[in-house]
């Protein structure tokens, strides 16, 4: 399949990696210039311009916040009917105008927020909620089950982002959690080894203390995701709140 993807960042690029390992035809465009080498020894193609995208059938996109969604989408131009998959965490109502513009040109669109950080994207193991059309949802399950192992169409357009802000509550809580219980051990004077050992063994553990955990104990601080889009995020989840 002819796939054209937007964003080669932290997840854009292994993820793309994973279509083109699945055979896909993928040409890669992104805003900031030189990374798409990795894509090209692939033997993916890139283009040095987002308009270069508009004869693929399918555009995957894997940006910042909806501004960036919006301006990267409406830059590309399709000359027939295209599918849009969106991996960027935007906001709920933001999806919907998204979803209405498009399909009012022809085109279909699904929202498709995912979870899972890096490492998920590396491994091909992410979690994606997909939001839209049933039948879209189901054209773009069969594409992006290459890097997600949990793919569910939770809801009509937007629903998708509800899910993913759901989720980054879940999230960011664990991960502050966990940076907040080791620290405390350590201000204590007590073993931190042993206490995310045993605190992870019993009702405080996560995912956050079984994948993150290890990487603290190892001082390993590579980053999987931002501060910046977590705090982006929570602005996102705040101002959907106040909707409802």
């Amino acid at each position: 399949m002819k796939i054209g993807f937007i964003g080669l960042g932290t997840m854009g690029a292994p993820m793309a990696g994973h279509l083109l390992a699945k055979g896909h035809d993928v040409t890669v465009w992104n805003r900031t210039p030189g990374k798409d080498a990795g894509i090209l020894q692939c033997g993916g193609k890139a283009t040095d311009s987002i308009q270069g995208l508009a004869d693929n059938r399918v555009i995957i996109s894997c940006v910042g916040g909806s501004a960036d969604v919006q301006e990267c989408l409406r830059g590309v131009r399709p000359d027939g009917p295209t599918l849009f998959i969106d991996h960027s965490t935007i906001e709920p109502t933001v999806a919907e105008v998204i979803a209405n513009e498009l399909a009012e040109a022809g085109h279909l669109f699904v929202d498709a927020p995912v979870t899972g950080g890096s490492m998920g994207a590396i491994n091909g193991t992410l979690t994606i909620f997909l939001g839209g059309d049933a039948e879209a949802c189901v054209m773009a399950e069969g594409i992006v089950s290459a890097y997600g192992r949990n793919v569910r169409r939770v809801g009509g357009s937007g629903a998708g982002q509800w899910m993913k802000l759901a989720n980054q509550i879940a999230v960011g809580g664990a991960l502050a959690g966990l940076c907040e219980s080791l620290a405390f051990a350590h201000r204590a004077g007590l073993d931190i080894h042993l206490a995310k050992e045993m605190i992870g063994a019993g009702a405080g553990g996560s995912w956050a203390f079984d994948n993150y955990g290890p990487r603290i104990l190892n001082e390993n601080y590579e980053p999987g995701f931002s501060i910046r889009n977590q705090v982006k995020d929570f602005r996102y989840v705040i101002s959907a709140a106040e909707q409802t």
